[in-house]
């Protein structure tokens, strides 16, 4: 490969074709099944079906082939096979669908309004993850403008991944012969520590959620009367959370929910921490004097990727406190949010916490745990040695810096899936979610020139998977 002409090539596709369509993609509400009850109607998810398809088609390889999958009930997935010069199969995936809106955009940003502003494209969804596919087609051609050989290719997008991809079983099934047996898996959906050079996942957290619901009184009563008598909701909460985190360190106390940790990832974690050193911490939009909860790199990186945490997600019973009256309040219910580290079984957890929370509860009250979601976190297989050396070379040539691994502490749901449907495969799971990105929350942004970066990495990766031995 030339490494100048694959980096001229691609910042071209990028600044000429890429950005814009990206910026009316970001225009677009598609938000996932899980947030719009009402997508089909509203036609969201089809108008970015539509803009992402045209641009495929006017940027289609040669013999490319191209297909919407629609059945009945379910969301759209895009199909792209492009032929290859090997039996081997690599698999290339993305999302389509966005989180809601959120609150706090600055006020010359917004969810659905594209500005590039300081090398970076903020709005909803561009770097989570909807520039995927126009890194992964831009990429496989980048190849072939160079008439670089590469294994037969898939590109498979979906659209339900921000619910925790719930189609994409039916999906895969359905498609099962069509993908083969894919032994390299990439993924662009993922974080970056820095946007200084290639970051390759090694491992995502698990996650499982659940309504606690707490009743004391048939209905609120005067807090003159009922206080000091009758046990508040509150007080109730604090015990039953105790029973879960330690309330002075947050370290949780249940032991089901902690795993050994492999020495490989503890080795890979301590190199992370050694690179990003209190950057890790700094680069959250926190208030001044706030302390983080370790202290070391090492440690935080840890707590983040291998070790369990509960959030307090979402109450209800409360009303707004200028409502607020001196009530004994007769119940309140919790959303609780518990991630998991990478080997612990999310099903069994969730149902160790409901028995947790709902065995004796204090003072006899009406306790009771609904599990609303759930889903085990990956490991992914320790990388062969062509991929850990495509990886560094692919890093030192367009970031001019080693790749590093590094562990997620979120959750990604296809990636469990794949991990167990292809066992033997390779993966390459990046991303561009790096410091202040914000994926999710308000002020969401691309890193313009890591992306181009990224994709040239992306095509080197490929061209060494063909010569793999």
């Amino acid at each position: 490969m030339q490494i100048s002409k694959c980096e001229f090539f691609i910042s071209e596709m990028w600044d000429n074709s890429i950005l814009p369509c990206l910026m009316d993609y970001i225009r677009i509400p598609n938000k996932s099944p899980l947030f719009d009850p009402e997508w089909q109607s509203h036609g969201y998810m089809d108008q970015a079906v539509k803009l992402i398809t045209e641009w495929c088609q006017q940027n289609a390889i040669e013999n490319m082939t191209m297909e919407v999958i629609r059945h009945e009930g379910r969301t759209p997935v895009i199909f792209i096979e492009i032929p290859g010069n090997s039996n081997d199969t690599i698999l290339l995936y993305g999302h389509l669908d966005k989180q809601p809106e959120m609150t706090g955009w600055e006020a010359d940003l917004g969810p659905w309004k594209p500005v590039i502003k300081n090398n970076k494209l903020y709005g909803r969804g561009g770097a989570d993850d909807g520039y995927a596919i126009f890194a992964s087609l831009t990429a496989i051609k980048a190849l072939h403008d160079q008439q670089i050989p590469h294994a037969h290719c898939v590109i498979l997008i979906e659209a339900s991944e921000e619910s925790g991809s719930p189609d994409l079983p039916y999906y895969m099934q359905t498609l099962e012969k069509r993908i083969g047996n894919p032994n390299l898996i990439i993924c662009l959906d993922s974080g970056c520590g820095n946007y200084d050079q290639l970051w390759m996942t090694t491992s995502l957290r698990g996650l499982f959620s659940g309504n606690l619901h707490i009743d004391v009184l048939k209905e609120g009563v005067h807090s003159g009367l009922a206080s000091g008598i009758i046990p508040s909701c509150f007080l109730i909460l604090r015990q039953l959370l105790d029973r879960i985190e330690d309330a002075d360190t947050g370290h949780i106390i249940l032991s089901d929910f902690h795993v050994e940790i492999p020495e490989t990832r503890l080795k890979q974690l301590h190199e992370t921490a050694e690179v990003l050193g209190e950057q890790l911490f700094l680069t959250f939009p926190r208030y001044k004097n706030i302390k983080a909860l370790s202290i070391t790199p090492k440690e935080q990186l840890i707590n983040r990727t291998w070790r369990p945490a509960l959030s307090v997600i979402g109450m209800d019973g409360l009303p707004a406190t200028q409502d607020a009256g001196n009530v004994t309040l007769p119940l309140i219910s919790v959303k609780l949010s518990m991630r998991l580290p990478p080997t612990c079984d999310a099903k069994i957890g969730a149902s160790k916490l409901k028995e947790c929370l709902e065995k004796n509860p204090p003072f006899d009250a009406s306790v009771r745990f609904d599990i609303a979601e759930s889903g085990t976190g990956w490991n992914a297989p320790i990388e062969e040695e062509w991929l850990h050396k495509a990886a560094q070379h692919a890093s030192e040539n367009f970031f001019g810096k080693n790749a590093m691994y590094m562990g997620e502490g979120c959750s990604i749901p296809f990636m469990g899936m794949l991990g167990k449907k292809y066992p033997d495969a390779q993966f390459m799971i990046t991303g561009l979610l790096g410091p202040e990105s914000n994926a999710h929350g308000p002020n969401e942004f691309l890193h313009i020139p890591a992306a181009k970066k990224l994709t040239c990495c992306v095509a080197q990766v490929i061209a060494e998977h063909y010569h793999k031995t």
